[in-house]
């Protein structure tokens, strides 16, 4: 009898572990661009913190393909014309609270700052919740698709 208390007792934990993480990933800790709220606070973070450089449309700078000639990559568009659609939320997230210098190679040259004190982990999320807001249906849904890979 004890050992069927116990089995009970840990499924019962387990469903209420894993309820909970679902609740806290469709929460407030997700990025989530259908949710209102979120994406207001978002768009209010991105004219304060990203416009400067990836411009109040999310267009980029001008020739952000090519290298200025202090070597470094113009900011690039985050509408549904560039490429931050490409990446998932992980790396999207990633890129943005520590820069790119983690991530790129040693060449690699970029104004792109970290957020780390800057920006809580959950402001972050509400940027690109903003972000992502503006892609198309499609663009978003492929984008979506990155992260079950």
């Amino acid at each position: 009898m004890r050992l069927w208390t116990t089995a009970g007792l840990a499924a019962l934990v387990t469903a209420g572990l894993g309820f909970w993480g679902w609740q806290w990933i469709r929460g407030n800790h997700a990025i989530d661009p259908d949710d209102a709220k979120r994406v207001a606070v978002g768009q209010a973070l991105y004219q304060e913190h990203c416009v400067s450089c990836h411009g109040a449309n999310l267009q980029g700078e001008p020739d952000w393909r090519q290298r200025k000639p202090n070597g470094e990559l113009p900011a690039p568009p985050h509408d549904a014309s560039g490429h931050t659609w490409h990446h998932s939320d992980e790396q999207l997230f990633a890129m943005t609270k520590h820069g790119m210098a983690r991530f790129a190679p040693p060449d690699y040259k970029s104004a792109m700052p970290s957020f780390v004190g800057k920006l809580s982990d959950d402001e972050i999320r509400s940027v690109l919740s903003f972000i992502k807001s503006t892609w198309p249906a499609e663009i978003r849904e492929r984008q979506q698709s990155l992260g079950r890979r």
